[in-house]
């Protein structure tokens, strides 16, 4: 049986994306330097701001709504990051080996942040039952 998750560190979606973003920041390393301020900012920003998402998302489980809502950010920044894979890969570079993978990785990631949108009653908190307050009484 899997142990309960208690952080978001926890999340094997989150160990993923970010194990993808640390790729992504690795192979970013290697684009030309007239890329810096354009595509290695921009697939290094979305590629974090998945996992950043989610780690609001995990402090928004009160609020079912607020939760699906930075899923649902979480779930744009990985379709960015592929996107930004596919102007990597058509300006060469990366090769198609490493875009497969990279792209797959975000699939999967995408595949299971929907997941946890469509079920996400099981991930929210649920209300705690409200104790009696005792008003003092006025003298």
């Amino acid at each position: 049986m899997a142990e309960p998750v208690k952080h978001h560190r926890d999340l094997e979606v989150r160990k993923k994306a970010f194990a993808l973003a640390m790729r992504i920041f690795e192979l970013s390393s290697s684009f030309p330097k007239e890329e810096r301020y354009a595509l290695t900012d921009q697939i290094r920003r979305s590629s974090r701001s998945v996992t950043a998402n989610m780690a609001e998302a995990w402090q928004k489980r009160r609020y079912e709504a607020a939760f699906c809502a930075k899923l649902s950010d979480s779930c744009a920044e990985a379709a960015e990051t592929q996107e930004w894979l596919d102007f990597a890969f058509a300006c060469g570079y990366i090769d198609s080996s490493t875009f497969d993978e990279l792209d797959e990785g975000y699939s999967k990631v995408l595949s299971t942040l929907r997941a946890m949108q469509f079920h996400s009653a099981q991930w929210c908190l649920r209300e705690q039952p409200q104790s009696t307050i005792h008003k003092p009484q006025s003298t």
